[in-house]
């Protein structure tokens, strides 16, 4: 064998990317890389930090229990660290098992590189084993950068595109390796005809709009007297210029469910996650401001918007391609979200925009602008009284609202946050307020089951001194958990704070489907299709050397999370929830669902009057405040 090879080549180009850990799954197609990032390795070493848990200048590579789960990883690497998710496969079923947590990344937006073998060259076109059309493929999910590697010489410019492009587009890309060319010897490239000498280099570029855009927006803003704020992921690096120019306006704050761990939720203005599991403070909101400013979002809840019309409208985002994607902007800024609100904060008190010291802080619109303010307060009050009046109502035999709201105020303030999907995304939403700095992540896009645990894990390898709270139901454990609990009880003794804990919502049921069924189809809860087996999920803790902790009664549950979040070891929380908790969108349209929600449990019959009742309740807590 040649001193060193072309699948050497990528492992050095990974580091020259700053790769540190790859995610994946071994096989045929992609051993010649293995055997790179095994020599990269050589010389042992514990896991820390961001370090490699190999030798300390190697790529460590992280197997998973299935190629699904380690692009999860991939996709959680790149939304907690900031950085290119890197992720590997075999050939044939092992690439196919990746596109699901592709997608994932192609739909929330984040950077993934993903590295996948295939048969030798020689053989490609003659229906071999495991031979499928890997370009075919991933033409969709990797449609910005798909690439085959045809000769050794090809290697390094392809990689360094691949990174390039997911960087500077936020989307995945797919280099594919066949067999041979790994095992190939590393060439010598020289600038020549035909050969493309390249760097891995790349670096942000600074975006703001056009003066006169600015000048536009900063009129329509400086217009409007009932000023609503939707905020999403894109604000990540403006929370302070967001608050601040949310002062200036005397604006309310509503966010996405991807933008709600930007934004302090305990501000009195701050009123929760929007959409069908938002708040009732974010329906009056947004249902009721006459000015709204989009920064950073692409929330497809478009039926929780300001009706077309009724509220003038720009929008703030750094891909032009989602400006106006949403609502009728009438101004769209191509720009750095800080940069650009900072701008259009000094535009707006030039222009007299600011009420505090401020001529104008008398005149009508003013005034407006503080009952505006007042009222919007006083909705995010009442909000948070309902919510605490929901996590209280009787159960059987827990509320899982209560669950979530014991766990806010107990999240430790360096802890990372997972959140699979499914109705426990409701309560994370409603209930959690996260203390600041603490990271939250979840499948917010294409909403797939199964995420939490390996987001959890790949939040933990990136910072293993940082306690991780994964919340999942019993469906996404049983998908996709419970395997990965294998991969948390092999490593947690390297990391340096040992706390992982995952909280399971089991209520044998497909919750959040059974309402949907109810709520959108005017169905019935079907239970060949939502009712899952029971698990002993704490008690399969126990079996892998972690700890497990059940809770079945409400009474227990804030012991459960002080004895969890004391642990000296990773931690199961299984919590008997209660299916029949409604999943109700704030009102008006929770109103609107009523008539056929109700149908639908009417013909549950016996089975369905909990759910009843406790639909009526929630409704009713809903009507009282309105």
């Amino acid at each position: 064998m040649a001193d060193r090879l072309v699948a050497d080549v990528m492992v050095e180009r990974l580091k020259a990317w700053g790769v540190n850990r790859v995610f994946g799954y071994s096989g045929d197609g992609i051993n010649g890389f293995m055997g790179a990032l095994r020599r990269s390795t050589q010389g042992g070493g514990a896991e820390s930090g961001d370090s490699p848990g190999g030798g300390g200048d190697g790529v460590e590579f992280v197997q998973a229990r299935h190629e699904e789960t380690a692009a999860f990883m991939a996709v959680g690497h790149a939304k907690y660290t900031g950085q290119v998710g890197v992720v590997t496969s075999t050939q044939g079923p092992g690439a196919v098992h990746l596109l699901n947590g592709l997608y994932d990344a192609k739909l929330d937006g984040v950077p993934v590189v993903a590295i996948i073998g295939q048969q030798s060259r020689s053989v490609l076109g003659s229906a071999y084993m495991q031979e499928i059309d890997l370009l075919t493929l991933f033409k969709d999910v990797a449609a910005q950068f798909a690439q085959m590697v045809s000769t050794p010489e090809q290697l390094p410019m392809v990689l360094d595109r691949a990174f390039r492009t997911a960087l500077e587009t936020r989307t995945p890309c797919v280099v594919i390796v066949p067999h041979d060319i790994q095992k190939a010897p590393a060439p010598e490239l020289d600038q020549e005809h035909g050969i493309i000498v390249t760097a891995p280099e790349w670096q942000p570029s600074r975006v703001l709009p056009h003066d006169d855009d600015l000048a536009r927006a900063a009129e329509v803003l400086g217009d409007g007297s009932k000023v609503a704020f939707l905020v999403g992921q894109g604000a990540k690096n403006a929370q302070a210029e967001v608050v601040a120019l949310a002062q200036q306006l005397d604006a309310g704050i509503t966010t996405s469910l991807l933008g709600k761990p930007y934004m302090d939720e305990t501000l009195p203005f701050a009123a929760g996650t929007m959409g069908h599991l938002g708040s009732t403070a974010s329906a009056h909101l947004m249902g009721n401001c006459d000015t709204l400013l989009i920064i950073g979002s692409n929330d497809p809840w478009t039926e929780f918007y300001p009706k077309p019309g009724a509220a003038r409208a720009v929008q703030v985002d750094i891909d032009g391609r989602k400006v106006g994607n949403r609502y009728p902007v009438e101004v769209g800024l191509v720009g750095d979200a800080a940069e650009t609100l900072a701008r259009l904060a000094e535009l707006l008190n030039g222009a007299g925009g600011q009420s505090d010291g401020n001529p104008q802080a008398s005149s009508p619109q003013a005034q407006a602008r503080k009952q505006w303010r007042a009222e919007v307060e006083e909705q995010v009050r009442s909000w948070r009284d309902l919510a605490e009046e929901r996590s209280r109502v009787p159960a059987s035999p827990v509320n899982p609202e209560l669950v979530v709201r014991e766990l806010s105020g107990r999240l430790p303030h360096n802890a990372q946050v997972s959140v699979d999907v499914g109705s426990c995304v409701y309560w994370y939403a409603r209930q959690l307020t996260l203390p600041a700095g603490v990271p939250a992540h979840l499948s917010g896009t294409l909403a797939s089951m199964g995420c939490s645990v390996p987001y959890g894990i790949a939040a933990k390898l990136a910072r293993p001194d940082r306690p991780v709270v994964a919340l999942a139901g019993d469906g996404a454990m049983q998908m996709a958990g419970i395997a990965e609990l294998v991969t948390v009880a092999h490593r947690w003794r390297q990391w340096s704070d040992p706390r992982f804990v995952v909280c399971v919502f089991n209520n044998r049921d497909l919750a959040e489907v059974t309402w949907e069924q109810r709520e959108t189809e005017s169905e019935p809860r079907f239970p060949d299709s939502q009712e899952i087996p029971d698990f002993p999920y704490a008690g399969y803790a126990e079996l892998l050397g972690l700890t497990g902790i059940r809770v079945d009664s409400p009474e227990q549950v804030a012991d459960a999370w002080d004895r969890a979040l004391a642990a000296e070891r990773p931690v199961v929380i299984e919590v008997l929830t209660d299916p029949d908790v409604p999943l109700l969108p704030p009102f008006p349209a929770g109103a609107e669902k009523l008539d056929g929600m109700r149908s639908a449990l009417s013909e549950e019959g016996e089975a369905g009057k909990g759910a009843a009742a406790l639909l009526d309740t929630y409704a009713g807590q809903e009507e009282s405040r309105s």
